[in-house]
Order: C-alpha cells, then sequence, then structure tokens
C-alpha cells in the first residue's frame, strides 16, 4: 500500500477496468442514457418558462433567459384556449419519458451489478481452488470465507459508488452548463461555494478510508472468530466456556456497532455541512442578485430553481465520495488475496473432465527430499530422505507425533515440492504440472474425515458423479459402511449435517474410506484413516484392503501399528528423518530401533 496519508486508487481503478470489460457496451449505455435523462430534466425545467408566462406569473417576451421567447413563439400560433393543455402535454410527456428512461437504467444497473459481482465470486472462488496447498497452509480458512462474503460485496459497491459518482458528476455538469447558461456570474459564485465547501471535506473521506480499514479488521476478526467458535462448539459446550467466548463476542459486537454508528456520524455532519451551507448561500445568492446584479425576477427564479435541484448533487458527490474511501480497504485487501492466489496457482488448471489419470506403474521414489514449511527458519519437516515405495504394494509410514508422516504424502502426491531433491514417479519428476495429474489417480483419506453437509449419496457422487447405487453400495461393502447406513432414516438419502456430525468419528471414517474407493484409484492413501474404528472393524477394513494388495498401490499411516503386519514396508520416521526401513518381523526385532520401542509402548498401554 502507498504511504498512510494517501488514498491507494489503483486497486480501485483495477476493478473498474474489469466492470468495463465484463460490461462492455452496456456500461456505456447507462452513461449514455444518464446524460439523456440529465438533459431532458433540464429541458423539462426550461418548457416552465413559457407555462408559468401562460398563467400570467412569467413574461415570456422579457429575454431574461437566453432562446425563450423563440421557444415561446410557436406557442402563439395555438389557440388561446389549448395553449396551457399543450405546454402541460409536452412538460408531462418530458417528465414520464425521464421516468421510464431512469426506470430502464435502473434495471440495467442492478443487472450489471449482480452479473458483476457473479463474475467476482466465480473469478475468487477459481482462483482459490487453483492455487497450490503451500497457499492454504499460510492462511486461516475463515480469512477466505470472510474475502468471499464481506469484501467482495463492499467491492462490488465501491465499484458502483464510482459509477454512480460518475453519473452524478455528468448530471451536475449539465445542469452546471444550463445554469452558466442562464447566468455565468451566479453560477460561478456558486460553484466557488461549491468548491470551497468540497476542498473543507477532503479530510472527511480520509477519516471514512480510516474508519474502513477498521471494518475490513473488525469483520475479518468477527468471521475468523465465529468460525473457531462454532468448529470447536463440542469443546465449548463439553468444558463450560460459553461465558469466556460471549464476553469475547460482546466485546467485538461493541467495537462493530461503534465502527458503524461513527461512520454514519461522518455522513450526517457532512451532510449538515451541506445544507447549512445550502441555506446561507441561498440567503447570500438571493441578496446578491438583486442587490448588486440586479438580475430579472424570471433569471432568478430559473437559477434557483436549477440549484435547487443542483446542490443536492453536491451533497451527493460529497457522500459517493465518503463511501468510496470507506470501501477502498476491501479493494486493497480482495486485490491482494487473488495475486497471492494468482502466484500460487498450479501450473495446470483444474478440468472437470474424468479419464486419462496417471496410472502408477513402478511407484514413488524420494532422492536426498528436504522440506520445511517456513524457508525463513532452520527447523526442516523431512530431511535427506531417500525412500522407494514400489507400485502395487503396500507400504506404511509410523512414527511418533511431528515426525514427518504427513508431509512426506503431501510430497509422494505432489501437494508440496521439495525444496531439495526429487520425487519421481515411474522414473519421471513430479513437478507441479505432472502433480496435478497424478492427483486425477489418487485417493486420499485423512484422520480428519470430512464430510458435507448432504445426504450419503450427494457426498460419494461427489468423487464419481456417474457412479450407480449398485456401485454406491459396493464401495460402501468395502469400508464395512453398508450395514449402518442401511439402518439411516432415508438410507443413502439421509442427511448427515454439518461435518457429518450425525455419525460417529468411525462411521464418518468408514464413509470417507467409501468415497475414496469409488474413485477407483490407481494409488489409496490412508493418512490414520481407521484411528476411530474399533478393533473388529478395522480388522475387517484391513481384510479388505489385503483384497486391494496387487490392483493399486496402498500407502498407509498407521498409529496403531499391530494392524500393519502385513505391509511389505514399512517407513519409521523421526524428526524428519527415516531411521529404519523394512518388513514388520525385521523391525520388530530390532529392539534398540525407534519401531521395537513404538511396539512396546503399546503392547504396555494395551495390557
Amino acid at each position: 500500500m502507498k504511504g498512510e496519508g494517501k488514498l491507494d486508487v489503483a486497486p480501485v481503478f483495477f476493478y473498474l477496468k474489469k466492470l468495463r470489460a465484463f460490461a462492455g457496451p452496456k456500461l456505456y449505455a447507462n452513461l449514455a442514457g444518464t446524460i439523456v435523462v440529465s438533459m431532458l430534466e433540464g429541458i423539462g425545467i426550461f418548457l416552465l418558462a413559457p407555462m408559468l408566462g401562460l398563467i400570467g406569473l412569467m413574461d415570456a417576451s422579457s429575454g431574461g433567459i437566453p432562446l425563450l421567447s423563440a421557444a415561446a413563439e410557436p406557442l402563439q400560433r395555438v389557440p388561446g384556449d389549448l395553449r396551457l393543455p399543450v405546454v402541460l402535454a409536452i412538460f408531462l410527456t418530458l417528465l414520464l419519458g425521464q421516468g421510464l428512461l431512469q426506470r430502464l437504467l435502473s434495471n440495467l444497473s442492478a443487472e450489471l451489478e449482480q452479473g458483476f459481482i457473479r463474475h467476482l465470486r466465480l473469478e475468487l472462488y477459481q482462483g482459490l481452488l487453483q492455487s497450490n496447498w503451500a497457499f492454504f497452509l499460510k492462511r486461516r480458512r475463515s480469512d477466505f470465507i470472510h474475502h468471499a462474503t464481506i469484501e467482495l460485496p463492499r467491492v462490488s459497491f465501491g465499484v458502483f459508488m464510482c459509477l454512480r459518482l460518475a453519473t452524478t458528476l455528468l448530471f451536475t455538469l449539465i445542469q452546471i452548463g444550463f445554469a452558466l447558461w442562464l447566468s455565468a456570474p451566479l453560477t460561478l459564485a456558486v460553484l466557488l461555494c461549491g468548491l470551497a465547501l468540497a476542498a473543507y471535506s477532503r479530510s472527511q473521506v480520509r477519516k471514512s478510508r480510516e474508519i474502513g480499514k477498521d471494518t475490513t479488521e473488525l469483520m475479518q476478526r468477527y468471521v475468523g472468530g465465529m468460525t473457531d467458535h462454532f468448529n470447536g462448539i463440542k469443546d465449548i459446550k463439553g468444558n463450560r466456556m460459553e461465558q469466556q467466548h460471549l464476553s469475547w463476542f460482546r466485546a467485538l459486537c461493541d467495537r462493530l456497532e461503534g465502527n458503524l454508528v461513527q461512520f454514519t456520524r461522518l455522513q450526517s455532519a457532512s451532510q449538515f455541512h451541506y445544507k447549512a451551507a445550502a441555506s446561507v448561500l441561498i440567503a447570500v445568492f438571493v441578496y446578491f442578485a438583486f442587490a448588486v446584479l440586479h438580475v430579472q425576477a424570471e433569471t432568478l427564479v430559473f437559477i434557483v430553481l436549477v440549484f435547487s435541484r443542483l446542490w443536492p448533487k453536491f451533497s451527493a458527490l460529497q457522500s459517493n465520495l465518503e463511501q468510496i474511501g470507506q470501501t477502498v480497504p476491501a479493494f486493497r485487501h480482495l486485490r491482494e488475496l487473488q495475486q497471492a492466489s494468482e502466484a500460487a496457482r498450479e501450473p495446470e488448471p483444474l478440468r472437470l473432465a474424468e479419464g486419462g489419470a496417471v496410472q502408477v506403474a513402478q511407484g514413488f521414489e524420494l532422492r536426498d527430499v528436504y522440506y520445511r514449511y517456513d524457508r525463513e527458519q532452520e527447523t526442516y519437516a523431512l530431511q535427506a530422505v531417500n525412500l522407494r515405495i514400489p507400485a502395487h504394494r503396500m507400504t506404511a509410514v509410523v512414527g511418533r507425533s511431528g515426525a514427518g508422516k504427513s508431509t512426506l504424502i503431501d510430497l509422494l502426491i505432489g501437494l508440496v515440492q521439495p525444496e531439495r531433491g526429487q520425487v519421481l514417479v515411474d522414473g519421471k519428476p513430479l513437478g507441479a504440472g505432472e502433480a496435478y495429474e497424478l492427483r486425477r489417480s489418487v485417493s486420499y483419506v485423512s484422520q480428519d474425515p470430512f464430510l458435507f453437509h448432504e445426504s450419503v449419496r450427494d457426498n460419494l457422487a461427489i468423487a464419481a458423479p456417474d457412479a450407480s447405487e449398485e456401485r454406491m453400495w459396493e464401495a460402501l461393502r468395502f469400508a464395512a459402511a453398508d450395514a449402518f447406513v442401511q439402518r439411516l432414516p432415508q438410507g443413502l438419502d439421509t442427511v448427515l449435517g454439518d461435518r457429518g456430525v450425525r455419525l460417529s468419528g468411525g462411521e464418518r471414517q468408514r464413509i470417507v474410506l467409501a468415497r475414496a474407493i469409488l474413485r477407483n484409484p490407481s494409488v489409496l492413501v490412508l493418512d490414520e484413516a481407521t484411528s476411530a474404528l474399533d478393533s473388529e472393524r478395522e480388522a475387517g477394513i484391513q481384510e479388505a484392503l489385503e483384497r486391494l494388495r496387487g490392483r493399486m498401490t496402498l500407502i498407509v499411516i498407521a498409529h496403531r501399528l499391530s494392524t500393519i503386519r502385513g505391509a511389505d514396508q514399512i517407513v519409521v520416521l523421526d524428526n524428519g528423518t527415516i531411521v529404519q526401513n523394512g518388513g514388520y518381523t525385521q523391525l520388530s526385532e530390532e529392539q534398540d530401533g525407534l519401531f521395537g520401542k513404538l511396539l512396546s509402548y503399546q503392547a504396555k498401554a494395551s495390557g
């Protein structure tokens, strides 16, 4: 951002250009229509003179108003008793035409605004989905929600405030031109007063921007806090922490209230200043016109009429500037997020079509791999890792908490790239572009199973949209989930609640495992995916996995070591390095090795 004392309008112009590219000719049609409406309004005011002349309130032939006598001349050929109805009919036609055009412009503006905000939503969401995994590791999920639900609408509002500012400015310039035509000295006097008030009000725009910065910060805390609280609602309820969270929420709501009230006070103060200035100006204006310039009465009436409509536009311009200033921080924050997501975009764009997935035929290999999440820190999550994982075999990865097991999986499936060294698939380096294709043939089941607030059917179909109901039941049987799904109130059509809250942890794991199998992957990765299952059901899953051996590559992160007796290879990690590698029997007999110690600890705990 630029200096704190200056208004950084570069993000505003960026989104205005996006609007121009999105709206095309419709945008210019909107502006042209505004000019026509302003001109019709000016003509309507001008036609008041013949009407007032006909009823004796004004001398149309006095010459005080330019071209008035020429405009009134055709009326002389109209029979006397029809002149007033004719003038009224013309006046009414102009007003109705202006009103109809204004309605069309309002509808067009609404279509442009809603279409543009839809365009921004899709662009933001697509940009986030196409960002790499490292991008998400550095940010809170609630910040994305905040930008999509709070900042993006503020940006859309700010863009259309800019358009409103432009249309108001066009209207004002046209009316000023009309007023200059009537009386240049009086018009210039009024304009000087307006410019002086605008210069005085510049500080109000700066204050609006500061309030907008506070709004962004407070709303970010609001969305982030609410997200965290409801993600941890079970802990809150279980530990009776409601009062502490309510106190935090109350304090934040007080600050939000103060922020919004402060902006309202700022705007009301600006409006009062303009109204007060208008009152003083009218008094001085009338005195100056009569006593100094000796302006004719009909000219003065018209100028007062013009400026009675023009002065509120000065006030509207100031209000628009303050509202734009209040949204400028939102422009900046949204633009920064989009720039960050663009920089983190994966080389291969998202594609929805299935097919063409990579089939791992030989296996994975890591050659002297180093990786750390923050390159400013000295600690590596993985270091000097050399490992070969054969295809169509079962490889288990074990180790203490924080040993680097999940990081190893992230490298294998290309979610992150090594800082040094290489990851190879079938002997070919796994770059960022190739990683996307690889993940089309990988099913990953995390230790924290995620389900959507949809039915069982919908949660399965998201992995394989064309899967038949028979295939779904087959996947559920594989995951030992068919029995409890059949017992659900609506079977496959039972809605599971937020994150699958209506199911137990083990039931959620089995649904997610069924979803992974439904994709028919070449590589199945289980990141402690059976930790919530009881021994009987976990044994059933192990038997099912045994049947998959030879058909796909199995990579399992295991907490309970007794479940990986049948693994072809066990990799033991400690502090980011591989300390043991071999079969179950071999490693269990190495009493001084970490695997043997872990086995001993678990045996004592179970005993």
